[in-house]
């Protein structure tokens, strides 16, 4: 039996480690929209590229590590019908071991609630692991439809 075939082993990825706060984060999101292979898609492509990873990003800098300071890894790489992306880091596990709902919140004014919506919204194959004391987060942003 072949194994599964893996995105992420072509060389045509890009690779970024940064720091799990908000500075850095809004830092690596114009790193990652300027250079291939995300600076290679439409106006549309990227912004909705570049609203997930920011969701995201955003999430493991304020609850995975939100009593210390680490790093997260963010690799991604154009494949057939999106971008594939995979996103690492070290910081606590999500509770209970899953993904949150992504439900809206009730109160249409309610702080916070519409990350996860957001992110459910607009991926496809997303999947959460916690994988000996890192959290793995895969997904893939389907760019055919923009």
């Amino acid at each position: 039996m072949l194994p599964a075939h893996d995105p992420f082993a072509q060389a045509d990825t890009h690779d970024l480690v940064l720091r799990a706060d908000p500075l850095s984060v809004r830092s690596a999101l114009q790193s990652i929209t300027s250079v291939p292979p995300v600076s290679q898609l439409t106006h549309d492509q990227r912004a909705t590229v570049e609203l997930v990873l920011a969701e995201v990003l955003n999430n493991v800098a304020e609850h995975a590590y939100a009593e210390v300071a680490g790093h997260v890894a963010v690799t991604i790489v154009l494949v057939p019908g999106g971008m594939a992306c995979e996103v690492v880091d070290e910081g606590g596990a999500m509770p209970g071991g899953t993904l949150p709902e992504g439900q809206l919140p009730d109160d249409a004014l309610a702080e916070g609630g519409f990350g996860w919506h957001l992110i459910r919204t607009l991926t496809k194959d997303l999947s959460y692991r916690r994988q000996r004391g890192t959290n793995r987060l895969n997904f893939l942003i389907p760019l055919s439809d923009l």
